[in-house]
C-alpha cells in the first residue's frame, strides 16, 4: 500500500491584505503598525516565519492599536508557532480561540493547523485538530479533502473501521475517488473481507498509480481464497513487472499455490526465492520446501529443510520430524530417524502419525540402541501405550532379544522373572551365564558363582558345560584350587565341542600346580602344548610351567629342556627361564653351564627383575669354584647397581666370609660393619654380628668386639636369653594357634617387654600380619610401620606390599606412593615389582602427577608377559595422563590401541575419545557413526553415552543438521540431570545453536546465557 502524503492535496493559503477603512484620520502610529502587520504577513507568506513572529508579537503588545488588528496578529503569532514547531503552539491556538471566539480566522485557523500537521506527516496531531474543525463552515470542495485526510490519518494510525468510514463517503468523488478507492479495497483487504477486497480494487486495477500494488493484493486475496491456478496466473505476470524487493512476497505465493495443488517440482523453485520476513524464515518455510523436496524422493535436500524446524511444538513439526524420520530411513540413517520419529511420537496433533511414530521409534531402538532408555523400556513402553496395536506381538518378542543385545543380562533375568519364571526357566539359566561371564570379567567373582549354579541346573548340555567351566574358573582366581581342579576335571571328555574350553588343559595344569601336584601338572601340560592352534604366548607360559613342575620333581635335566624352549624363541619370562637353567645346571654340578646361563641372565636381557638374582648366584659360583677375584666382582656389582636388592644384606656377609677366608681381616669387618649398620635388627645382622667376634677373637682384640657391641641397639648380651625365650613363646603362638585374639595378646606382650629387642622385627611384623588376616587394617599399620622404619630386611617386602595396599584401598595416594617406590626398589617376587608399578603409575595419575604416571605405565608396557587387563590398564593411563596433558596425539594413539582389546566401561572411554578426536578433526560423519557403536552396544554405561552424545550433537551442528543437534542436546538436558556437568555443557551448546539459528528462523527463540560458573575439577 501507498502510505505517503500527496503534494497535491497540500491547500496553500493565502492570506488578503485587510482593507481598513479609516472612518477617522489615522495616527501616525497606527499606519506605520499596520505597514509592520503587512511586512509580517509577507514574510509569514515567504515561509520566513521566526521574523514574521517577532513582528506580530510586538504589535501584539502595543496597546495604542486597536483589537482588530490585535486578534489578527495573534492569529499569524500562533500560526508561526505551529510551523516552528514551538512547544507552546497548541495553547497560541487554544488562547487564540478562546480570546475571539467571533473571529472568522477560528476555524480557518484549526482547520490550518490540522493540514500543517497533515503535511508533515504528524497523523495523530493532524487528527487532533481535524476532529475540531467545524464542517459546516467548509465548502463542499473542503469536506473532501477533510474526509480524505482524516481517513488517511486513521489508516496510518491503523483505526481501519474510521478510516473505512472516512473513505465510502469519496468513493464517487471525481476528485478523491480512485484514491478512496484504492484504500477502501485495501482495508477491507487488511480486515481480511477478501470478497470486498477484490471487487472494490478490480474497478481501479488498471489505474497505473496502484496498478502494481492491487496486482499484488488480487494475487494474495486469490491465494487466500483457494483459487491456487488463478493465483499462479496472476503471479507469474505480476513478478515480471516489480521491483526485486517485491520479488519474494509474489515467488512465495506461487510457490505456496503450486504447492497446494501438489505440483510440488513446480513449488521448488519459487519457495526457494522467498526471502522470509526481514530476512528470516519460519518453521512453515522450511516445512513446504523440505516436504516438496520430499515428494521428489530428494531426500539429501528435503532433511536439509526439515531439519531446520526446532523450538516449536504443533501440526507442522509434528508433520516435518514425521517426514524427516522417512527420510533418514530413505538414506539409511536408522539414529537419525530414531530421534525424529522420537519427537513425531511425543507430540498429540495428530494420532495416527504419533502412534506410527512410536512403532518406529521402538522398532529402530532395538535395531541401533536408544541413549535415552534401555531399550527393553522403550518396547514396554510402546506394548503399555498400544496395546491393540496390530505390531504388539512382533514388539513383545523384541523385548527379551533387546536385553541380550543390549548385554543388560541384569535387566532381561528381572523382566524373565517377574513374567513367567517357570517358563521361562530355560532361558534363564542361560541368560544367568552370561550375566556370570559379565560379572567375572568385572572382577566381581564372588557375585559371579551364584549365576554359574543358576546355569549348571540347565538341560542344555553346552549352557550346562560352559557355566561348569566359567564356576571352575571363579574358584581358581579365589585360589580354591581343590574345588577349581575337580570342577575342570568334568570337562576333560568335552574340551573339543565348546570354544570357551580352548583352555581346559592349560587351566588343570595351573591347579595342580598350584597344588603341588607336579606329575598330573606335567601331563595337562605337555597334552595342552601338543595343541599347534594354541597362541604363542599361552604356550611359552605353559612350556616355563613345565619346566618348573621338573625342576620341582628335582628332573633338571627335563627342567632344562622345557626351559630351553621358551630361551631360543625369546618367549615372555625368558630371563626366568634362563635363570631357572642356571639353578638346574648347579643341581647338576655343572657349575660352567651354571655360569654362562647367569651371565646370560644378565647380560642379554635389557629389562629382568631377575640380574640381582643372577649376580648374587654367580657370586656363590665363582666361590664354590674358587674363583675368587670374579666372585668379588659379581658381590662389588650387586652392590653397586642394585643397593636396595633383596640379595644385598646376605651378600655382605658372603664377600666378608671370602675376605676372611682370604686372610683379609680387615675388608671382612667392613662389610659386616656395613651389615650392622644399613640392616640393623636382620638376621644377616646377627650373624655379621657373629662373624666378627671370630675375627676380633682371632686378633686378640675383644675390647673393640665389646665397644662395637654396645654400639649396637639390636644387641642386649645380658637380657639375650630372656628376650629368646618370650619371643620364641610368641612365636610358637603365631604358628600354631588358630585364635586371633591369643596370637596378638602374646606378640604384643613381647613387643611391650622388650622394645628394640633381638626379635623386634619379626614380632612386629607377626603382629601386622595377624591383624591383618582378621581385617583390623588401621590397627597393623603402626606395626608394619615399625618393620619398615630399618632398612630392608626379610619381612620388608610383604610389609611394603600391605601396607601399600591399605593406603590404595583408602585412596590416600599420597601414603602409599612413598611405599610403592620403596616396594618397586627392594622387592624380589616379581608380582610384587608388578604391584608396585602398577600402583604407581595409578596412584601418580590419581595425584595428577601425569608425567610420572606415564612413565611407570611405559615401564609396564616393556615387560614381555602381562594380562590383557593390566596392559589396558597401562594404556589408559597414558591415555588419560596425556589427554590432560593435551598431548592429543599421544592419547589418540593409545585410545585407539585400547579400543581394539578392551571390554566394558573401557572399551566404552575409548569410543568416547575416538569420537572426541573425529570431531576435532571435523570428520563428523565418522565420530557420529562411533558415537552409533558405542549407543548400540555399550549404553548401559551412562556416563559415556551421555557424554558421547554431547559430541553427537557438536557433529550434528557441524554437518548443518540442526533438528538433530538441538534435538539430541535437548533430550541430554531432559534425561539426564544426575550428570550435572555434561547437562550444563548441553545447555552452553544448546544456546549457542539457538541463538545462531534464531538469526535465520522467525520460528526460534534465541536464548539469553547465563552461563554456569565452573565447579572446581576437584
Amino acid at each position: 500500500m501507498k502510505l505517503a502524503f500527496s503534494k497535491k492535496y497540500n491547500i496553500i493559503f493565502i492570506t488578503f491584505l485587510l482593507s481598513i477603512n479609516s472612518f477617522c484620520q489615522q495616527t501616525i502610529v497606527e499606519t506605520s503598525t499596520i505597514t509592520n502587520f503587512n511586512n509580517a504577513v509577507s514574510l509569514f507568506n515567504n515561509k520566513a516565519y521566526a521574523a514574521a513572529q517577532n513582528t506580530f508579537d510586538d504589535i501584539i503588545k502595543d496597546v495604542e492599536i486597536s483589537n482588530h488588528l490585535k486578534s489578527d496578529a495573534a492569529y499569524y503569532d500562533a500560526m508561526c508557532a505551529v510551523r516552528l514547531n514551538q512547544p507552546e503552539a497548541d495553547k497560541k491556538i487554544l488562547s487564540f480561540i478562546n480570546d475571539n471566539p467571533n473571529s472568522s480566522k477560528k476555524n480557518r485557523a484549526i482547520y490550518n493547523v490540522a493540514n500543517y500537521y497533515f503535511a508533515n506527516k504528524k497523523a495523530a496531531y493532524a487528527l487532533k485538530w481535524y476532529g475540531q474543525v467545524d464542517i459546516a463552515k467548509l465548502s463542499i470542495k473542503n469536506r473532501e479533502e477533510l474526509n480524505f485526510k482524516m481517513g488517511y490519518c486513521y489508516l496510518v494510525t491503523k483505526n481501519l473501521k474510521l478510516a473505512k468510514n472516512k473513505f465510502i463517503q469519496l468513493i464517487n468523488s471525481p476528485l478523491y475517488g480512485n484514491d478512496s478507492r484504492y484504500y477502501f479495497g485495501y482495508i477491507a483487504y487488511k480486515m481480511e473481507d477478501y470478497g470486498l477486497a477484490e471487487s472494490t480494487l478490480k474497478e481501479i486495477e488498471d489505474n497505473d498509480t496502484y496498478r502494481l500494488e492491487i496486482s499484488y493484493y488480487l494475487l494474495d486475496i486469490n491465494f487466500k481464497a483457494g483459487k491456487f491456478e488463478r493465483s499462479i496466473r496472476i503471479g507469474k505476470e505480476l513478478i515480471k513487472s516489480v521491483k526485486r524487493n517485491q520479488k519474494s512476497e509474489i515467488s512465495k505465493i506461487i510457490g505456496e499455490s503450486f504447492f497446494n495443488l501438489k505440483q510440488y517440482a513446480e513449488s521448488i523453485p519459487y519457495l526457494k526465492d522467498y526471502k522470509g520476513k526481514k530476512g528470516k524464515w519460519n518453521n512453515t518455510d522450511f516445512y513446504q520446501l523440505g516436504y516438496a523436496y520430499y515428494k521428489q524422493n530428494d531426500f539429501e535436500n528435503a532433511i536439509s529443510n526439515f531439519n531446520k524446524i526446532i523450538d516449536q511444538k504443533n501440526a507442522v513439526s509434528q508433520n516435518a520430524y514425521y517426514h524427516l524420520g522417512e527420510c533418514y530411513m530413505k538414506l539409511g540413517k536408522k539414529s537419525e530417524a530414531l530421534n525424529a520419529f522420537k519427537s513425531a511420537s511425543e507430540m498429540y496433533f495428530n494420532q495416527k502419525i504419533k502412534e506410527d511414530a512410536a512403532l518406529n521409534y521402538a522398532k529402530l531402538s532395538y535395531e541401533t540402541g536408544n541413549p535415552f532408555k534401555s531399550v527393553a523400556e522403550v518396547l514396554q513402553d510402546y506394548l503399555n501405550t498400544y496395546p491393540k496395536s496390530k505390531a504388539y506381538d512382533e514388539i513383545k518378542d523384541l523385548v527379551i532379544a533387546s536385553y541380550l543385545h543390549q548385554r543388560d543380562y541384569e535387566g532381561a533375568l528381572v523382566f524373565l522373572n517377574e513374567k513367567n519364571a517357570r517358563k521361562n526357566l530355560p532361558i534363564i539359566q542361560e541368560v544367568s551365564l552370561y550375566r556370570g561371564i559379565q560379572l567375572l570379567n568385572d572382577n566381581k567373582i564372588k557375585e559371579a558363582i551364584p549365576f554359574f549354579a543358576k546355569s549348571l541346573q540347565s538341560e542344555n548340555n553346552e549352557v550346562k558345560t560352559r557355566a561348569t567351566y566359567w564356576e571352575a574358573e571363579s574358584y581358581y582366581l579365589l585360589q580354591n584350587y581343590t574345588t577349581a581342579l575337580r570342577k575342570f576335571m568334568t570337562l576333560n571328555n568335552k574340551k573339543n565341542s565348546i570354544e570357551d574350553l580352548f583352555l581346559l588343559d592349560y587351566n588343570i595344569g595351573y591347579s595342580n600346580f598350584k597344588l603341588k601336584d607336579y606329575k598330573n601338572a606335567i601331563t595337562a601340560f605337555n597334552i595342552f602344548i601338543q595343541n599347534d592352534t594354541i597362541d604363542i604366548s599361552f604356550k611359552n607360559d605353559a612350556m616355563v610351567r613345565l619346566g618348573d613342575c621338573h625342576f620341582a620333581l628335582r628332573d633338571y635335566n627335563k627342567a632344562i629342556s622345557s626351559y630351553k624352549t621358551v630361551v631360543d624363541d625369546i618367549g615372555a619370562d625368558a630371563d626366568y627361564a634362563e635363570y631357572q637353567i642356571a639353578i638346574s645346571y648347579g643341581f647338576l654340578d655343572d657349575n660352567a653351564q651354571k655360569l654362562k646361563a647367569l651371565t646370560n641372565v644378565v647380560n642379554n636381557y635389557q629389562v629382568s627383575t631377575l640380574k640381582d638374582d643372577a649376580l648374587f648366584q654367580l657370586a656363590n659360583t665363582y666361590t664354590s669354584v674358587k674363583d675368587n677375584k670374579k666372585a668379588h666382582q659379581a658381590y662389588d656389582r650387586l652392590a653397586e647397581k642394585y643397593p636396595s636388592s633383596v640379595f644385598l644384606p646376605k651378600a655382605l656377609v658372603r664377600q666378608g666370609l671370602l675376605y676372611y677366608s682370604e686372610n683379609k681381616n680387615f675388608e671382612a669387618l667392613s662389610k659386616y660393619k656395613e651389615i650392622t649398620s644399613r640392616f640393623p635388627n636382620s638376621p644377616d645382622a646377627l650373624e655379621a654380628v657373629a662373624n666378627a667376634r671370630n675375627i676380633y677373637i682371632d686378633e686378640g682384640n675383644i675390647e673393640d668386639y665389646v665397644e662395637w657391641i654396645r654400639s649396637l641397639k639390636f644387641i642386649n648380651i645380658s637380657n639375650s636369653d630372656l628376650d629368646n625365650t618370650a619371643f620364641a613363646s610368641a612365636e610358637k603362638m603365631y604358628f600354631e594357634s588358630k585364635k586371633g585374639e591369643e596370637i596378638i595378646a602374646a606378640l604384643s606382650k613381647y613387643v611391650q617387654s622388650f622394645p628394640g629387642g633381638i626379635h623386634w622385627i619379626k614380632a612386629n611384623y607377626y603382629l601386622a600380619d595377624v591383624l591383618y588376616k582378621v581385617k583390623e587394617f588401621d590397627k597393623s599399620i603402626s606395626y608394619y610401620e615399625a618393620v619398615l622404619e630399618e632398612e630392608q630386611n626379610e619381612f620388608s617386602e610383604d610389609a611394603l606390599s600391605k601396607l601399600s595396599l591399605i593406603y590404595l584401598e583408602k585412596d590416600q595416594f599420597n601414603n602409599a606412593l612413598p611405599l610403592l617406590d620403596r616396594l618397586e626398589q627392594e622387592a624380589y617376587a616379581t608380582e610384587n615389582v608388578l604391584f608396585a608399578q602398577s600402583n604407581l603409575m595409578k596412584g601418580y595419575y590419581e595425584t595428577e602427577a601425569y608425567d610420572l604416571a606415564i612413565d611407570y605405565a611405559k615401564k609396564i608396557l616393556l615387560r614381555d608377559k602381562l594380562e590383557k587387563s593390566l596392559e589396558n590398564d597401562a594404556k589408559i593411563i597414558i591415555a588419560r595422563a596425556a589427554f590432560e596433558d593435551e598431548d592429543l596425539l599421544t592419547a589418540e594413539d593409545f585410545y585407539a590401541e585400547i579400543e581394539k582389546t578392551a571390554t566394558g566401561e573401557l572399551k566404552a572411554e575409548a569410543l568416547y575419545y575416538n569420537a572426541f578426536f573425529k570431531n576435532k578433526q571435523d570428520d563428523y560423519d565418522v565420530s557420529n557413526k562411533i558415537v552409533q557403536k558405542l549407543i548400540a552396544n555399550y549404553s548401559a554405561y551412562k556416563y559415556w553415552a551421555v557424554r558421547s552424545y554431547i559430541i553427537m550433537g557438536k557433529n550434528y551442528y557441524g554437518l548443518e543438521d540442526i533438528y538433530q543437534a538441538t534435538f539430541v542436546l535437548e533430550n541430554i538436558i531432559k534425561n539426564f540431570k544426575q550428570f550435572e556437568e555434561i547437562v550444563e555443557e548441553a545447555k552452553e551448546e544448546l544456546i549457542i545453536i539457538k541463538n545462531n539459528e534464531a538469526k535465520k528462523n522467525n520460528s526460534v527463540s534465541p536464548i539469553e546465557e547465563n552461563k554456569p560458573e565452573k565447579k572446581d575439577k576437584n
